[in-house]
C-alpha cells in the first residue's frame, strides 16, 4: 500500500467531544440520575407485618426514600414509584459468584460481607498488580463492565474497610496502617454494624459519631449498647481480630494417615504411600474425578513439615502407576528424626468416566498406545515442565509463531513456508556484512566470531511487523533470505529494513536460524 502511495491512518473517534471553539462547552454536560435510571425505583422485603424498603435507586435516594422505611411511607411521599420484590437469595449467589471469582484471580482469602459487599485479604498480593491504587481502580472497571456501582476501602482491619466503603463517601479509600481510630472518628455508628437495637440505645443517649464511644468506659458502654457494640468497637479500632472465614471454590480429595510411632526408613515411607493412594483412588472413584496433581506432606517429630508433589499428562487413578511416581520422589524427602504423620491430597482434579473403546475384531489391535504413562515417568525423572510438544501460533513474526503446548496436547497444523529446522531463541546481529541492496543476499558476513563466504542464496521473502501489537512495528519491515556457504551450512538470515525507506529499519542483519 505503501508503494501506490496510499497507507491507512488512525481515524479520531466519532464520538469525541468537541472543542469549545467549534461548538462544544468547556466541560461534559451535567445529566441527572433520572435521565440514566428513568422512575425511582425501591426493593422491598416482608418483614413481620409490614413491607420494609430494603434497597433504593439513586433517584429514590435523592427524593428521600431510604433503606429501612416503611413501603406505606415511600409511596406516600412519591407517587410515581416502581416498586420491586427484593431477591436476596439471588443477590447472596451473585456476591458467592464475585468472591469466587476474587479467589481465582485476585487473592486466595475472600469472603461474602452481608448484605451487599465482600472482604478481600490483599495481603502480599496487590504487588501483582501494580499496587493498592492499581488494583482498585481495574476493580472498579470491572464491576461497571458487569454493571454494578461500588466503593472500595483499604484497610489494616475489616471493620474499618467496611466502615469507609460504605460510610466514607469516596469511591476508592487506601488507609495507611495504625489511622483506623482517627479515620472512623466523624462516621455514623451504623458504620460499626450494630444491632437496631444498639443504635436506638444510643440514640436515646445522644450518641451519634464513632467518637463519642472513645471516651466512654468499657462497662456502662456494654451494659447500655450490648458486648456487641464493644467487639465492633475494638474489631475496628484493631484491638480485637477478626477472621475472615473463606470461601472455598473446591473441596480437594484429601486423606492422611497418623502413625503409631516414627518412621524413617525409604520402605516404610513407599508402604504408608501406598495405602494412602488406595484410600485416595476409592475417594476419587466416589467422586467420579481423577488425579492431574498431587501433593504429600510429611509431619516429622519436631513440628517441620517435608513435601514432595507429582503432575499427570492426562487425569488417573491407577494406583500402580501413581506409586510408581511417588516412589520415585521418596529420596527427596529427609525423614530427620521421625515422620508421625502423612497426608495426600489432589488438589488439581478432572472429571474421568467411562470411555468408549472401539472392538478390534482383526487379531492385531491398531490403537495408540498411550503414552500418558511414559511422559509421566519421563517428568519424574526430569524437571516438570521440561516434556513438551511444540505447535503453531498465528503469527507473522517467526519467533511468534510457535509456542510450547502440553506433551499430549494436539498441535495446530503447520503452514507451508520454508522454515530451517533449528531457530535461535533469539536473532544474534550479524557483523561486516557485505550485500548488493537491495534485493540480494549478503556475499560475506561474520557470525560468532567466524566468517563466512556466500555461494548461493534465494529471497526475500518480506515479513512486516504486527503493528497492532506494538506501536514500534508500524513500518517494521525484514526481509529474510536462505544463503548457503562455502562449507556447506546453510542459514535462515534477514535483514532488517527494506532498503528504500528509513523509517522500515536501520539495514542491520541477523541470523535467525540454521537449515539440516
Amino acid at each position: 500500500m505503501r508503494e501506490m502511495g496510499r497507507r491507512s491512518e488512525a481515524a479520531e473517534h466519532p464520538f469525541k467531544a468537541m472543542a469549545p471553539g467549534e461548538g462544544g462547552g468547556g466541560s461534559a454536560p451535567a445529566i441527572s440520575w433520572r435521565r440514566l435510571w428513568g422512575r425511582p425505583t425501591i426493593l422491598i422485603a416482608r418483614s413481620g407485618q409490614r413491607d420494609i424498603v430494603t434497597s433504593a435507586c439513586p433517584v429514590a435516594l435523592d427524593l428521600g426514600l431510604r433503606p429501612g422505611m416503611a413501603a406505606a411511607h415511600a409511596r406516600a411521599l412519591v407517587t410515581e414509584l416502581e416498586v420491586r420484590d427484593a431477591e436476596p437469595d439471588a443477590d447472596r449467589a451473585w456476591l458467592d459468584r464475585l468472591a469466587l471469582h476474587a479467589v481465582g484471580h485476585w487473592t486466595p482469602t475472600a469472603s461474602v460481607c452481608d448484605p451487599d459487599g465482600l472482604w478481600l485479604d490483599l495481603t502480599g498480593t496487590t504487588h501483582l498488580f501494580g499496587g493498592e491504587q492499581r488494583f482498585c481502580r481495574r476493580l472498579l472497571r470491572f464491576l461497571q463492565r458487569l454493571g454494578f456501582t461500588a466503593s472500595i476501602a483499604v484497610a489494616g482491619t475489616g471493620g474499618a474497610a467496611y466502615a469507609l466503603a460504605r460510610h466514607g463517601g469516596a469511591p476508592i479509600t487506601l488507609l495507611p496502617p495504625g489511622e483506623e481510630t482517627q479515620a472512623l472518628a466523624d462516621l455514623p455508628l451504623a458504620a460499626l454494624r450494630l444491632e437496631p437495637e444498639a443504635l436506638h440505645a444510643a440514640a436515646r443517649f445522644g450518641l451519634e459519631r464513632i467518637a463519642d464511644l472513645y471516651s466512654m468506659p468499657r462497662a456502662p458502654l456494654a451494659r447500655r449498647l450490648g458486648i456487641t457494640t464493644v467487639q465492633r468497637l475494638d474489631q475496628a479500632r484493631g484491638m480485637a481480630a477478626e477472621p475472615i472465614i473463606p470461601v472455598v471454590p473446591f473441596e480437594a480429595p484429601r486423606v492422611r494417615r497418623r502413625l503409631l510411632e516414627p518412621i524413617g526408613t525409604a520402605e516404610a515411607i513407599i508402604q504408608v504411600i501406598g495405602d494412602l493412594i488406595e484410600d485416595l483412588v476409592i475417594a476419587l472413584q466416589q467422586r467420579g474425578l481423577g488425579l492431574r496433581t498431587a501433593h504429600l506432606a510429611c509431619l516429622i517429630v519436631d513440628g517441620s513439615e517435608q513435601r514432595i508433589a507429582i503432575g499427570t499428562a492426562r487425569a488417573t487413578r491407577e494406583p500402580l502407576h501413581l506409586k510408581r511416581m511417588l516412589a520415585m520422589r521418596v529420596e527427596r524427602i529427609d525423614p530427620g528424626l521421625g515422620i508421625e504423620a502423612m497426608t495426600l491430597a489432589a488438589p488439581r482434579v478432572e472429571t474421568l468416566a467411562a470411555q468408549t473403546i472401539e472392538a478390534g475384531l482383526g487379531g492385531d489391535d491398531h490403537r495408540p498406545r498411550d503414552i500418558a504413562p511414559l511422559i509421566d515417568q519421563l517428568t519424574g525423572r526430569i524437571e516438570p515442565d521440561r516434556p513438551f510438544r511444540l505447535s503453531s501460533y498465528e503469527s507473522d513474526v517467526p519467533e511468534r509463531a510457535v509456542r510450547r503446548v502440553a506433551p499430549l496436547a494436539m498441535p495446530l497444523g503447520w503452514p507451508d513456508w520454508k522454515r530451517p529446522v533449528r531457530m535461535l531463541r533469539r536473532p544474534e546481529l550479524l557483523v561486516h556484512v557485505v550485500a548488493l541492496m537491495p534485493d540480494h543476499p549478503p556475499h560475506r558476513f561474520t557470525w560468532r566470531g567466524k566468517s563466512y563466504r556466500v555461494i548461493a542464496g534465494d529471497g526475500p521473502e518480506r515479513i512486516h511487523g504486527e503493528w497492532w501489537r506494538n506501536e514500534n512495528e508500524m513500518w517494521a519491515v525484514r526481509d529474510y533470505f536462505r544463503a548457503e556457504a562455502a562449507g556447506g551450512e546453510r542459514f535462515w538470515l534477514f535483514r532488517r529494513g527494506d532498503g528504500v525507506d528509513a523509517e522500515t529499519g536501520n539495514l542491520s542483519w541477523f541470523m535467525h536460524g540454521m537449515f539440516g
